[in-house]
């Protein structure tokens, strides 16, 4: 289908777009097309997803593709634990996809909106100082490059890219499929509990190394971080879910209705926010229970927001927390969302925030209505002298420039996109930004 564009916005309303045209390929063959022709007109090309992306990188001025036909499962192995799914399939499909087949993905977010070529392009990841983030889970993908090629990477085709590819911003090419390495179906326990600020910073480390799936948020304001300790568990153990009245008034009435609310009349009220904060530490985070792991990972947001995330040496994250909670307390800032500590393994894609280092994570929020920039710039420069790394995904203000210095393997991914995109195809604003011309 093609048809002229009409604006698009993405989830947190921080950017929009009316796009020359919108094409919604629903093969690998219309996307190779759709591609081609664009590329004949002159005219650059991004692929979106669910648009949960708060940077540019998703926005398309030319042709847009929308991915929304290519969904579901393509293929299975079941005896290595693989399965392949077309690229606009969303994270909160899988689980029924992967049932069947007694499969998981290892590790997840806390959000399950996105599409799997979306999330894995930017970054994302859970927690669990021994899991990497989503994209460390892909053993092959198949592209269409800006040459109109398709192109099939894996661990045997093209292997020299997929460190590249895995993670690639978009930059490389429109992703049609994508092999995932799946483990078995598993239950998590999980633990949450408010628990003191400092003894919290103090155990982060031992916790994120020990634990199997250790965060924490903290709401500034108070001297309490809300822990959550996941535990994995064989597929049949026994289930203790949440019950459904409970779970509803957590994570719905306060987590999303009250919290709406307060998030609403904190922009003309700034002063409830600090009681609220107090308030909000009592009636939440804690609870002990066991599903399944989706059920676990993931938390329904509802609240519209903005965010920036960083990554900086694990060992760095309790001295930057505190440095952060001075910057709030200094500037008399009124922050009505908690800040989220996570971690992950090291590992080997190029452009991973957590490339070749053990990371700890420190993301930032602000209500969608507030501007988010005085207070995401100062937090941003206390993460740079901690060597930070932004989420590609989540806002941020650095550049080329910039980020050479932090990714050991920067020019090696240029030298990719020169080879697969020397025109420059699938550039927009914010590529030009973050990888140069």
């Amino acid at each position: 289908m093609t048809a002229t564009g009409a604006t698009w916005r993405n989830w947190a309303r921080s950017e929009k777009v009316r796009p020359a045209r919108v094409e919604r390929p629903s093969s690998a063959e219309a996307v190779q097309r759709a591609v081609a022709a664009a590329i004949r007109q002159g005219m650059h090309v991004k692929a979106v997803g669910a648009g949960h992306s708060f940077t540019g990188i998703a926005v398309a001025p030319g042709v847009q593709l929308e991915l929304g036909d290519l969904r579901g499962v393509l293929a299975v192995d079941e005896a290595r634990g693989r399965v392949t799914l077309a690229a606009g399939t969303n994270l909160y499909q899988l689980p029924e996809l992967l049932l069947p087949y007694g499969l998981a993905l290892e590790n997840m977010g806390d959000i399950d909106r996105q599409t799997i070529a979306g999330a894995t392009s930017t970054g994302t990841h859970g927690t669990g100082g021994s899991f990497g983030g989503l994209a460390t889970q892909i053993v092959a993908l198949t592209i269409v490059t800006g040459t109109g090629d398709v192109l099939t990477i894996s661990e045997t085709e093209n292997a020299e890219l997929l460190p590249a590819a895995r993670l690639g911003l978009g930059a490389l090419g429109v992703i049609v499929d994508i092999t995932l390495q799946c483990v078995p179906a598993f239950l998590l326990q999980a633990v949450e509990r408010p628990e003191p600020l400092e003894e919290t910073l103090d155990s982060y480390l031992d916790r994120s190394s020990m634990e199997d799936h250790f965060e924490f948020y903290w709401f500034p304001h108070t001297e309490t971080a809300l822990t959550k300790t996941n535990s994995r568990l064989p597929f049949g153990a026994e289930r203790r879910p949440l019950g459904r009245v409970g779970r509803w008034v957590d994570d719905e009435l306060l987590g999303n209705g009250v919290y709406r609310g307060v998030c609403a009349t904190g922009t003309a009220v700034p002063a409830i926010v600090p009681p609220f904060s107090r308030l909000a530490q009592k009636l939440t985070g804690n609870r002990d229970f066991t599903d399944y792991s989706p059920r676990v990972f993931v938390t329904n947001r509802a609240v519209r927001f903005r965010e920036m995330e960083y990554a900086i040496p694990r060992e760095a994250v309790p001295d930057a927390l505190r440095e952060v909670k001075s910057l709030i307390e200094r500037r008399g800032w009124r922050i009505s969302f908690p800040i989220e500590v996570r971690s992950a393994a090291a590992d080997e894609n190029w452009l991973s925030t957590a490339h070749a280092r053990a990371s700890g994570y420190i993301a930032v929020h602000r209500y969608f209505r507030e501007n988010p920039e005085e207070y995401f710039r100062a937090v941003e420069e206390i993460m740079m002298a901690y060597d930070g790394r932004p989420h590609w995904g989540k806002m941020h203000y650095r550049d080329a420039e910039s980020l050479r210095a932090t990714y050991r393997r920067f020019d090696d991914f240029i030298a990719v996109r020169d080879r697969l995109d020397p025109e420059r195809v699938f550039a927009n604003d914010y590529l030009t930004r973050v990888l140069g011309a």
